[in-house]
């Protein structure tokens, strides 16, 4: 990783502080936007998880090309940080999942499917934040099992849970505890009360050694995680939609959306697919660097 994208303690703490009155409110950033500087420099921000990050200067180094100049603010934390980050404007663009970004905005959104789920979205942003076009790559939640608990439980669906739960621990970020796509809705929208629930990393190392080893029985993990086939992992499926689509979406703060960035951006989210998602993931988990896997990525699309 490049000096570029470690955040500052300082800046962290910042984007902590800015958020803190924000949690408190049903929808965190319906707070009227800032005035921000005239500075043409677009700050990108991500969520603290590999993906993000590579997305995050997949959208630096795109705009870079086109002669924007770009700040990568990379790992600031979860959703609960990083969007009031965008309203108070300590950053102007970030990578979103449309599906989450909608609850964590409207917690009584009942949209599914990525067209619904995008028009819910925009009407979901507050004024001076806009959404540019979704792209077809999709990272989801997965509530996720080995293949020997699948294989001893007959487990094909999130519903088939309901008998064996309560023997179980369930793994995932510690935000998971609070969300509707988390420990509430497995409740509210499946039945499902778990023995305990452990607090992990996003979808990383810590939950895959987890699950693995048996300290949890199940955990959030994500459709592009290359540990998943590398571990023979069993996603069950959410027959009760309580993921909705997660379509990756550039997020960006409305007086930064000139045409050229609009345009460069929606040109990225065009060309990226899930299989890139997947592919890109299991580079980072080799250790590469994220400014060569994203430098490939545009040279391969044609956008460098």
């Amino acid at each position: 990783m490049t000096a570029r994208m470690i955040t500052t303690l300082g800046a962290f703490a910042l984007l902590a502080l800015s958020a803190a009155p924000s949690l408190a409110q049903d929808n965190p950033l319906a707070a009227d936007p800032p005035a921000r500087g005239d500075s043409s420099t677009i700050v990108v921000g991500s969520a603290d998880f590999p993906e993000s990050q590579l997305l995050a200067t997949i959208y630096a180094k795109a705009l870079g090309a086109k002669g924007i100049t770009t700040e990568v603010r990379a790992s600031i934390g979860s959703r609960e940080v990083y969007m009031p980050a965008l309203l108070d404007g300590s950053i102007d663009l970030l990578p979103e999942y449309a599906g989450a970004a909608l609850s964590y905005l409207d917690k009584t959104a009942t949209a599914h499917s990525p067209a619904d789920v995008a028009v819910a979205l925009k009407a979901a942003l507050p004024e001076g934040v806009s959404m540019l076009t979704p792209s077809a790559a999709q990272d989801a939640d997965a509530v996720v099992v080995t293949s020997a608990t699948a294989e001893k439980y007959k487990l094909k669906t999130i519903a088939d849970l309901a008998p064996v739960a309560g023997e179980m621990v369930l793994g995932g970020p510690p935000e998971w505890k609070t969300r509707k796509e988390g420990v509430v809705g497995l409740k509210e929208v499946y039945g499902l009360e778990f023995q305990s629930f452990r607090a992990l990393d996003v979808g990383g190392p810590l939950t895959v050694s987890a699950l693995s080893n048996g300290q949890v029985q199940a955990a959030n993990l994500f459709s592009t995680d290359p540990a998943m086939a590398a571990n023979d992992f069993v996603a069950l499926e959410d027959v009760k939609n309580l993921f909705p689509a997660q379509n990756v979406v550039p997020v960006i703060a409305t007086p930064k959306a000139s045409e050229a960035v609009t345009t460069t951006l929606d040109a990225v989210s065009a060309a990226l697919t899930t299989e890139d998602l997947i592919k890109m993931n299991g580079r980072l988990a080799a250790q590469e660097s994220y400014d060569v896997v994203a430098e490939d990525f545009l040279k391969e699309k044609g956008l460098n």
